[in-house]
């Protein structure tokens, strides 16, 4: 061995002699860093039990045994330390191994006589029926530091085996310890909330947050201030997507938590002086487990005025500067530990920590990579990065790293649950619920996982199982506020918005600054009319001070949901057909709307809304009590009938009520406004056949009428004049004069409309009636594959349009780039490489940069013309790709397209309103099916609304059946989108193709719909109809 080893060995036998049992470890860390000795190890294990380090004595037992299974002064040592950490029954088990291995080989006697000492000692503890300090058996060295821990929460327990299965989950050490115990251990024990909240109440551990946790804590989970390269126990932080939604714990309930749970002394303090820098820094290390940052702080800087470079200090300072939000701060400090020795695998891990906190993604997964280099079988590390991996979206590194971290740790609770959240944002669906429920089976009390498969199946629209787990949370644990947000979502989606207010009220008396809750309480108290209750929920909203952008934009989004209930309550009282967004609402107000932009410049230009109390004032907000009458009866029972049809049977498209209802009573206003269109107009047709009316002709020529808003400078303060909007003016002129001359945008805008007041939290709106950027061609955006996430409502439409996309760049030779120029792929075998593709990446790879190609749409009005139809993207991602379908809608594309949906209505009405106007014979309204689906082709491929265009859709087409007395009796095939359907397919004629198969067997001929009382007289105030809207949750309530 060279001299500089021979010095480091000296060295260490002094510090050994001074009993300065860090810096033996420090010199151990470096001699490891170069040959993995099993002495070496087992050396530092023994350091590590004279400071009380216990779980890193235990980690490093666990490696010597790794490399020497029959290492006996390992499988003592180990023993001492889980026997410290209350674990004896493993402790047991640990000494029981050693004690066989001796007894099956030559050993050392010495070791083989304590080994059964041991034994002997712990079954005469449990004889006694009490379990003595392993402090007082025999020992390899007299130990300097005792800690004495309270546990209150062990004492609820009566089988401590039983705990300690519950909780291994919670080990972070090398696969095959825990941290049953709750000790708070001497420079190895700083412990986030969820960690202490779990150890001392199963029901308490934690919350939703995976993203939001490590950012908002900044480091969590359990810190060694040693320089070792073996880290301690790692954080238990949990998530989403979201859609989701999910928050941290905060550092007052850390703080409240560590002083409930944890309280620690020191006893037998040697005088040596190296020994008291020893007990300082145990110290500071119990002031932040207790929350008492800023005198940790203290501490930590007492000590390095001695020695600025100390490492274990400010790792401790660094790790008390991250728990106060001074992230910068803590990672200097953990970059100085790093300086002073580059083999402090912890406080590589810290900075990483710290660093995800800050956003830092890349920092962040390079430190944790590299505290994995002194650590490689580390699930502690290979947690602590999958979750950020998780977190900023990396989901195959995460699923990587979260794979292999439970295989070295089988018992890891929390690497389950996240493992099945990346593997659900992949499409890896029966793989991540197995996880999940994998991470129950480790502990059936475990919230974090039953609160992940609530989301799963949810987002699946699976809502039987979502309330089987939440019913299991709150079986648990009713205090868990997280549960109240998931379950008003839940009860939100399916359109039951009385019951989900009662949830997440419950929810805010637990939490009452929980943001989640209070914006879609308020959404509910919106949509069920109630808005005095709805603005003070936004209001409250807006006052919160929060912490995270996506909190923000909620905030952002309750400013503008709270314009539009004050909209909505001055509209109370007038009728229904007064209720005018687009033509009332200003457009810069809908596009930011729209766009969840900072409102700010909405306030400079904008005039806000009349306070709620001018509505009371003017009678605009009188209390409306919802009577069922016979008629509203009969008509209610009709429209829900109808309604569900919409319903499309794929994943991620949850059953709603209120939606089915809404579509229910649009499509029957529609058919009975449609038909009195028709009535005129066959009229004028039979008169002008028998030559009585010359100007019958020009009466089925196009029409528009386009009156504009007397209200445009204000956000909706609209006023009741005549001239209000196209479609309200020609309703209420409809329903004066009995004719009709309307354009096809007229009888879409009744379904918009009612898709408008159905769900107020969603901005419908016409994207020609936006501001000025719609001359730069605002467009949707219909991802099916994000970054890595496969999105679970539109990926089953992957490879379809990946053929799609595969076929037109055959046909042209050439894509767009996203400046919009051409990118010619005729040369250098570009279209054999993009005909090979398997894959939007291949794709990519093939063109070289990012692009856009459109799908044809073929046009009937005017013959051998080919639309924009819609356009497939390729962006590439810092991680993925995002692969959609998009629409932006200019001005030319929005006069095409408006050409041929009148062209297409214009046929519809000369279809039925000729020879066989009203007939009910099936053959005779074959060409009235083909036309109904012509206008619906070209409206999903338009695209024309900001959202809700497949929904508005449908509505009209089975409205535009009923008026030609025809309804649809069946239901949408399972996986199928009908406006996907019309999307991938180039002509009205292969979409009606594709659909027929399935629509027309399922249409019966029936005239039952003109008996349904009129919906505009029934229902014909905007009270009246948002009363009827929530009658529905009434009835299930």
């Amino acid at each position: 061995m060279g001299s500089p080893a021979v010095s480091e060995r000296v060295e260490l036998a002094n510090f050994c002699r001074l009993r300065d049992w860090s810096k033996a470890i420090r010199v151990l860390d470096a001699l490891l860093a170069h040959s993995s000795s099993i002495q070496d190890i087992c050396n530092r294990a023994f350091c590590y039990s004279q400071l009380e380090l216990h779980k890193h004595v235990v980690k490093d037992c666990d490696r010597a045994l790794q490399l020497d299974p029959t290492l006996l002064q390992a499988h003592i040592l180990k023993g001492r330390a889980l026997s410290a950490l209350g674990r004896k029954v493993d402790a047991v088990l640990a000494w029981k191994k050693g004690y066989e291995h001796a007894l099956s080989q030559s050993a050392d006697l010495k070791l083989l006589l304590e080994l059964e000492e041991l034994l002997s000692s712990a079954k005469q503890d449990q004889i006694n029926g009490f379990e003595k300090d392993v402090e007082s058996m025999p020992s390899l060295s007299p130990p300097e530091l005792i800690s004495q821990v309270d546990d209150e929460s062990s004492k609820s327990q009566s089988n401590e085996h039983n705990l300690s299965d519950k909780l291994k989950s919670y080990s972070k050490s090398n696969g095959t310890s825990d941290e049953s115990n709750h000790n708070l251990e001497t420079c190895n024990g700083f412990t986030d909330e969820g960690r202490v909240s779990e150890k001392h109440n199963s029901s308490r551990n934690g919350n939703l947050g995976v993203i939001d946790t490590v950012s908002n804590d900044a480091i969590s989970g359990e810190l060694s201030l040693s320089c070792s390269g073996s880290s301690s126990s790692s954080s238990d932080v949990t998530d989403v997507s979201s859609k989701s939604v999910e928050k941290s714990v905060t550092q007052s309930d850390i703080v409240d938590k560590a002083k409930k749970n944890k309280k620690f002394c020191v006893t037998r303090i040697s005088k040596n002086r190296s020994i008291s820098v020893d007990f300082r820094l145990s110290r500071g290390i119990a002031e932040v487990n207790e929350g008492k940052y800023a005198h940790a702080v203290s501490i930590f800087d007492q000590i390095l005025r001695e020695d600025p470079t100390y490492p274990e200090a400010l790792i401790g300072r660094g790790t008390a500067y991250a728990f106060q939000r001074e992230l910068d701060a803590a990672i200097s400090d953990f970059s100085k530990a790093i300086q002073a020795n580059p083999s402090a695998g912890e406080a590589w891990k810290r900075r990483g920590q710290a660093r995800a906190a800050l956003g830092s993604s890349a920092e962040a997964i390079t430190d944790l990579t590299r505290a994995l280099e002194f650590e490689p079988n580390s699930g502690d590390i290979l947690h602590e990065r999958g979750i950020i991996n998780f977190k900023f979206k990396d989901f195959d590194a995460a699923v990587e790293d979260l794979s292999t971290c439970i295989q070295l740790d089988k018992d890891n609770k929390s690497a389950y649950t996240y493992l099945g959240l990346a593997l659900s944002s992949i499409g890896e669906y029966r793989r991540a619920e197995e996880a999940h429920m994998k991470a129950i089976q480790l502990d059936q009390n475990f919230l974090e996982a039953w609160a992940h498969l609530t989301q799963f199946y949810h987002e699946l629209a699976k809502p039987l199982k979502s309330l089987e787990c939440i019913q299991r949370i709150l079986h648990v644990d009713k205090m868990f506020a997280k549960v109240y947000h998931l379950y008003g979502l839940l009860l939100h989606g399916m359109g039951e918005h009385r019951k989900a207010i009662k949830e997440l009220s419950t929810g805010l008396s637990i939490e009452s600054s929980n943001i989640e809750c209070l914006y879609l309480r308020g959404s509910c108290y919106h949509a069920v009319g109630d808005y005095v209750a709805a603005v003070k929920d936004y209001d409250a909203a807006l006052d919160l001070e929060l912490d995270s952008m996506e909190k923000f934009v909620l905030q952002c989004l309750a400013f503008y949901q709270k314009e539009i209930a004050l909209y909505t309550a001055s509209k109370g009282n007038t009728e229904f057909c007064w209720f005018d967004l687009d033509g009332d609402i200003d457009p810069l107000f809908k596009e930011y709307w729209c766009k969840r932009l900072h409102p700010k410049n909405v306030c400079e230009k904008v005039y806000r809304q009349p306070p709620l109390r001018d509505s009371m004032r003017k009678g605009k907000l009188k209390k409306q009590d919802f009577v069922v009458t016979k008629q509203k009866a009969a008509l209610l029972l009709a429209a829900d009938s109808i309604g569900k049809k919409i319903q499309y049977d794929c994943p991620g498209f949850l059953p709603n009520r209120r939606q089915h209802r809404m579509a229910g009573l649009a499509a029957i206003e529609i058919a009975q406004k449609v038909s009195k269109v028709w009535r005129s107009l066959q009229a004028e047709w039979r008169n002008a056949k028998k030559g009585t009316l010359k100007s019958g002709k020009r009466a089925r020529r196009r029409d528009r009428i386009n009156l504009p808003s007397q209200n445009r400078g204000g956000a909706g303060c609209s006023t009741s004049s005549s001239s209000e909007t196209s479609a309200s003016y020609i309703i209420a002129e409809d329903r004066l004069s009995g004719r009709g001359r309307i354009s096809w945008q007229d009888i879409y805008s009744v379904a918009v409309k009612w898709r408008q007041i159905s769900e107020p939290c969603d901005p419908v709106v016409w994207v020609n009636k936006l501001s000025e950027e719609f001359n730069a061609g605002f467009g949707s955006h219909t991802p099916m594959i994000l970054g890595q996430a496969k999105v679970v409502r539109y990926y089953p439409n992957y490879e379809r349009t990946l053929d799609v996309a595969k076929t037109i760049i055959k046909e042209k030779a050439y894509v767009r780039s996203k400046t919009d120029g051409i990118i010619d792929l005729s040369k250098d075998g570009k279209l054999e490489e993009i005909m090979n593709a398997k894959s939007c990446s291949d794709l990519y790879k093939a063109v070289g940069e990012d692009f856009w190609l459109a799908t044809g749409c073929n046009s009937t009005a005017l013959e051998g013309k080919q639309l924009e139809g819609t356009r497939i993207t390729v962006v590439k991602m810092e991680h993925g790709y995002d692969f959609a379908i998009r629409t932006p809608c200019t001005p030319a594309r929005w006069e095409d397209f408006d050409e041929e949906m009148q062209a297409a209505w214009e046929n519809l009405c000369n279809t039925f309103c000729g020879e066989n106007y009203g007939s009910t014979d099936f053959g005779v309204l074959e060409k009235m099916r083909d036309a109904i689906l012509r206008i619906t082709y070209y409206w999903y491929n338009f695209m024309p609304l900001s959202r809700g265009t497949a929904a508005v859709g449908f509505v009209v087409l089975l409205g535009l059946l009923l008026a030609a007395n025809m309804e649809f009796t069946g239901s949408i095939p399972k996986g199928l989108q009908v406006d996907w359907e019309a999307i991938l397919n180039f002509h009205p004629n292969s979409f009606t193709d594709s659909v027929k198969s399935w629509l027309y067997p399922s249409l019966n001929v029936s005239t039952s719909w003109k008996e349904y009382p009129d919906v505009m007289s029934t229902l014909s105030t905007t009270a009246s109809v948002v009363a009827a809207l929530s009658h529905c949750d009434d009835q299930t309530a």
